[in-house]
């Protein structure tokens, strides 16, 4: 039986719901929104296997959320776009809304590394500027090297400790890093808080930055 169109639109909304119903795919998009990745490094990032992650990255591909280029004998994957972000930020908005599930890990997990009022993108813009505040990066180098903040300090959190030495205890510090629910950026404000720091986190990371239109250093 053929279908109208109303219902072929469906079904291709549908492929898109899909392919994003999967917590790998899931952290594969927020890892590609930091920038390309080859397949291998997008699989040790995740805990996958190659071949594992190669199947993830074509479900994403044939839905049309992730593109690829070839350089040399490798082949590279990016974000189609960055309504593929929204996607995401809206799935993640109705699940912290409605599941409480959710809410169970947000509260045991992230509120207790931090429970504070985390900093708006234009707070942290104007506080850049005015000099008031060091912004710090805690994703790993290569993602800090390939587009950061203005004026960002880049210290991954496995270096935290040591290299506080780095950091001035008398300037607020606004830690940053893949996204809002990315662990690294709560376990920084943790550990700095617990040593004296006074240190807040950024409402979101550096993707949601360069969508909103925000200036970004390196990319």
């Amino acid at each position: 039986m053929s279908i109208g169109p109303k219902q072929a639109l469906y079904a291709a909304f549908a492929s898109v719901a899909r392919a994003l119903g999967s917590q790998h795919r899931l952290e594969i998009v927020e890892h590609l929104a930091q920038g390309e990745r080859g397949v291998e490094s997008l699989a040790e990032r995740v805990g996958l296997s190659i071949a594992n992650a190669s199947q993830h990255l074509q479900h994403l591909r044939r839905a049309g959320l992730v593109a690829s280029r070839r350089d040399g004998k490798y082949v590279l994957y990016r974000l189609a776009d960055e309504s593929v972000l929204g996607l995401t930020a809206a799935i993640s908005g109705v699940a912290e809304r409605h599941l409480a599930e959710v809410d169970r890990i947000r509260r045991s997990y992230f509120d207790d590394r931090d429970g504070m009022e985390p900093v708006s993108r234009e707070e942290l813009l104007r506080r850049t500027r005015e000099g008031l505040v060091t912004v710090l990066d805690v994703r790993p180098l290569d993602e800090f090297e390939a587009g950061h903040l203005p004026g960002a300090v880049n210290i991954p959190l496995s270096e935290l400790e040591a290299r506080l030495a780095e950091l001035d205890p008398d300037q607020e510090i606004v830690a940053y890093c893949r996204g809002p629910w990315c662990v690294l950026s709560f376990e920084a404000v943790a550990a700095l808080r617990a040593r004296g720091f006074k240190v807040r986190r950024l409402e979101d990371g550096l993707p949601e930055w360069r969508a909103a239109g925000l200036p970004v250093e390196g990319a």
